[in-house]
């Protein structure tokens, strides 16, 4: 048993967030004395229940047992999985519906999910899926975890938020992938491909990757442009702006190349060429990770003071409540999550 736990919050409640983690811990019951869940109990219950079992029931149940904080985790009985309820108790909204309901629970379990990792009592945050529609039904002015996140931690180090730059990195078993850009219309994402933009990405990468230990991770630049822009025939970008970008990283001496053509960066990146790609915006990036498919996917946050993964996929509202939904994507993330943090 480790000393603190990992922390999952529940995502949103109307989705399969909550059914996936309690699937998770039903699947992998040596799990329950390594994490703790973070969002309302009765919803959780509900979401125990789908597995055919009741809750709390002597045989194959899940016992749910509330905490008042993370630390009371190490004393629970064993195969008690300990929960840390979010805000007012909860009547479980209708499944598969976006309401500004669950988009405050979600959000109330984020954040008290975010203050024992970023203060170290939890070892890391892994959130189940968020509906990005409920978060803005319910006043968030943060379009998804990362952006959220972001500003937790910032307020917690008391900077300003973009003195504490983060990146999304998408990964499944054999391509890593990390965002220039993240939630932004496609227009802004393209004028958010500047100099400074990608060399900051390329750094945080490094960074990330060499605490993995890789001594001199190979980051692959993607180019914005068709072919690369084709030596500016198809746009000037990777001339102007990316190419600039490679030679200062690699001037810091990091092993940078690129830009490359998009269309076949990843695909080398697969092959054993790169250990990660740098994508220049949302979709070029994801398409090929989630092509891999979604039940190894993991999304982590790069540039954080604690680790957060979690898993690549959404709330899949269509499903929600039929017991159906994989955790595979979350167990993948909690084990990413566990790797990448002491003990």
């Amino acid at each position: 048993m480790a000393s603190r736990p990992v922390l999952i919050s529940m995502g949103d409640p109307a989705g399969i967030g909550p059914e996936i983690v309690m699937r998770a811990l039903r699947e992998r019951p040596a799990l329950r004395r390594e994490v703790v869940v973070v969002g309302d109990m009765a919803t959780l219950r509900r979401a125990a229940r789908l597995g055919g079992v009741a809750p709390d029931s002597a045989e194959g149940g899940l016992v749910l047992a509330g905490l008042d904080e993370p630390a009371q985790w190490a004393g629970l009985p064993r195969g008690a999985v300990g929960v840390l309820q979010a805000g007012e108790a909860l009547a479980p909204p209708p499944w598969g519906q976006v309401s500004a309901v669950a988009g405050h629970a979600a959000a109330a379990a984020i954040r008290l999910g975010a203050q024992p990792a970023l203060d170290g009592r939890a070892r890391a945050l892994v959130p189940a899926p968020i509906h990005k529609e409920a978060l803005a039904a319910a006043g968030e002015p943060y379009p998804g975890h990362t952006e959220l996140l972001q500003a937790l931690a910032a307020q917690h180090r008391g900077v300003p938020v973009e003195a504490l730059p983060v990146r999304m990195m998408l990964s499944a078993p054999g391509l890593a992938t990390v965002l220039v850009s993240i939630h932004v219309p496609l227009r802004e994402a393209l004028a958010a491909v500047t100099t400074e933009g990608v060399l900051e990405t390329v750094r945080i990468a490094d960074t990330h990757f060499r605490r993995t230990g890789l001594a001199r991770p190979r980051i692959a630049v993607a180019g914005l442009n068709p072919h690369a822009g084709e030596g500016g025939l198809f746009g000037c970008e990777e001339i102007e702006v990316i190419g600039p970008a490679v030679r200062a990283a690699r001037d810091l001496g990091i092993e940078a190349s690129g830009p490359h053509p998009p269309d076949t960066v990843f695909m080398r990146a697969r092959q054993g060429a790169f250990d990660v790609v740098v994508a220049m915006y949302h979709d070029q990036g994801l398409i090929p990770v989630k092509l891999l498919g979604l039940e190894h996917g993991v999304n982590t946050t790069l540039g954080l003071p604690f680790v957060r993964t979690s898993p690549d996929h959404g709330t899949a509202f269509d499903i929600a409540g039929t017991g159906r939904a994989s955790a595979d994507s979350l167990l993948a993330a909690i084990d990413a999550a566990m790797a990448a943090s002491p003990a």
